[in-house]
């Protein structure tokens, strides 16, 4: 008989109690606050809307220099019934290294029987098969380091969603974006529109983290790259990541279904020398009203 999501959420509390038994230390195990009780009052009454996926991250010491290597974690409602999404991330992996290591991951985990807890499994995995890249890694970071000082790349990007409302996704896009050293935007509304500058790394990190597991509507129209010998921080077109919201042309339901006016949004980008990305994002020419 197939198993419901109230026996896969039972399950998936289960889990993070055992976990929590391993990873007892601040800092260890981290999750939002409400994560487990949405799903308690979920699991009390299942007449309503389902909680959010359950996410936390795993913070692991491997090595005998306790390499700090981060195992997120975020599981679908029907986990253990389908696979978990999992990810690992170190500061001392470069981008190929870790994507290798996430590679291997996600082939061990998708030998192990369906249905079965894994992310314990995947856990042990990450401690016993770190090591390795980590070494590789630490054997070339020199090279790296030199020609990272020679030469620093801007990456720039523009991303485009139908709308952008949820309270708890713009704070996703926000805690991502200050993380990771970005600047840029995030225009709320209908349409939505995110901006964000920085390293090509910490771009391509915030990209991934905030489509994941699946954001429908969304994309990334643009991708500007621009090389420099000093710091990428002169580069910049924007000093900080804001939150924009226009003067709105109504209120189209009980979610604040906001049309942003794109004409004051084209007069900012203007003031930011990217005039010519409306056209980019919309597909056609922006034109400022003569006053």
């Amino acid at each position: 008989m197939a198993a419901t999501v109230k026996e896969c959420l039972e399950l998936q509390l289960l889990e993070v109690e055992m976990l929590l038994s391993m990873f007892p230390k601040r800092g260890e195990l981290s999750l939002d606050a409400d994560a487990v009780p949405s799903i308690q009052r979920y699991l009390r009454n299942a007449d309503g809307a389902l909680p959010p996926q359950l996410e936390y991250r795993i913070a692991l010491h491997v090595g005998e220099a306790k390499v700090k290597v981060e195992l997120q974690v975020l599981l679908p409602h029907m986990y253990p019934q389908v696979a978990p999404q999992l990810f690992a991330r170190s500061d001392a992996l470069h981008r190929q290294q870790q994507l290798q290591l996430n590679t291997r991951l996600t082939s061990h985990i998708s030998s192990l029987d369906p249905g079965d807890l894994c992310v314990c499994e995947a856990v042990q995995w990450v401690k016993d098969n770190s090591l390795p890249f980590l070494e590789n890694c630490q054997a070339s970071s020199e090279c790296a380091a030199e020609a990272v000082r020679a030469k620093e790349k801007l990456h720039r990007m523009w991303i485009y969603s139908h709308h952008i409302y949820r309270q708890e996704l713009r704070k996703k896009i926000f805690d991502c974006a200050k993380k990771l050293n970005l600047t840029g935007f995030c225009l709320t509304g209908k349409p939505g529109v995110i901006c964000v500058e920085g390293l090509q790394e910490n771009c391509e990190e915030f990209w991934r983290v905030i489509r994941y597991p699946n954001w429908k509507h969304i994309s990334c129209k643009h991708v500007e790259n621009i090389e420099t010998e000093g710091s990428v921080d002169n580069l910049r077109l924007f000093h900080s990541f804001e939150d924009l919201q226009f003067q709105a042309h109504g209120d189209y339901g009980l979610r604040n279904d906001y049309h942003m006016d794109l004409g004051q949004f084209l007069e900012f980008l203007k003031q930011h020398q990217s005039g010519h990305i409306f056209q980019i994002l919309f597909g056609v020419e922006g034109k400022l009203s003569d006053n």
